[in-house]
């Protein structure tokens, strides 16, 4: 039988803006280095995604070994520090979570404010700011950053052909915007997944990823349609939302690399239960 593997990494340095695949990259107690440890607020310090503004998927992310860069059409590249140390603290509102945060710079507030057309902040989490994730589904020792709730997404590959195959479209991977790309199993095998590692990283799988309008988004041109949510509706749906893709938690930190194999320690009934 072939091997489950990793096929993709991608992380997301601003929450809601372009992410960045990798071929192998670091797991801190946050999750992926440097993943959505930035973040946009508003005026009245909530948390700013592409549910409210489309347009933030037209900002790509880059990294180099000192610099955040931020890049979009008619906009002069912004580079930021990597690790900012200096600035007003923000407590900044994500869902049902308030959490210190640091205000970046005003550059960053007005390149960001003109590009979206709205006036907002950009803020970091550094990292003596700890947001612990929902006791719910998590130990004491669990942390977060700015993700909606949980450290890691992953999604097979197989579950998104299933899914395009419902919908007779292509819709990309990036649609979905996970951390961690699964090949090699059976579509929707995630689901049952409970216990997991990845190459010589443990994993949890708690709860299955409610799914927002954000997949409506062309990435590429922030358009929105109704696929892939009228047929998740149709074929993903329980207790009234649709689910695609699976929350994960990690026991330990180290090096996550494409190709690393993927082994299932524990499975359990299917969350979503359809």
């Amino acid at each position: 039988m072939t091997q489950i593997t990793l096929s993709e990494i991608t992380l997301y340095p601003v929450k809601s803006l372009a992410g960045i695949s990798v071929s192998s990259w670091p797991v801190t107690k946050t999750g992926l280095l440097y993943d959505r440890k930035w973040m946009l607020i508003d005026a009245d310090r909530h948390f700013l995604s592409q549910r409210k503004l489309p347009k933030m998927a037209l900002i790509k992310t880059a990294l180099t070994d000192k610099h955040l860069i931020l890049s979009a059409a008619g906009m002069e590249n912004l580079l930021l520090p990597l690790t900012p140390t200096e600035g007003p603290i923000i407590n900044s509102i994500i869902w049902h979570d308030q959490c210190d945060t640091l205000s970046v710079s005003p550059e960053a507030d007005r390149w960001l404010s003109h590009f979206l057309n709205l006036d907002c902040r950009l803020v970091y989490q550094a990292d003596n700011m700890i947001r612990q994730v929902d006791p719910n589904y998590s130990l004491p020792t669990d942390q977060v950053s700015f993700s909606d709730g949980f450290p890691f997404l992953i999604i097979s590959e197989s579950s998104l052909a299933s899914l395009n195959h419902a919908m007779q479209l292509d819709l990309p991977m990036t649609r979905f915007r996970p951390n961690l790309t699964i090949t090699n199993c059976h579509s929707y095998a995630e689901d049952s997944w409970r216990d997991i590692s990845i190459g010589n990283i443990d994993f949890r799988l708690p709860k299955p990823c409610s799914r927002c309008s954000v997949p409506t988004i062309d990435p590429t041109t922030a358009e929105m349609s109704k696929e892939p949510l009228t047929t998740l509706s149709r074929i993903r749906k329980w207790e009234g939302k649709v689910y695609f893709g699976q929350n994960a938690l990690h026991n330990n930190c180290g090096i996550l690399t494409v190709s690393d194999i993927v082994q299932v320690k524990v499975t359990g009934t299917h969350k979503p239960p359809i």
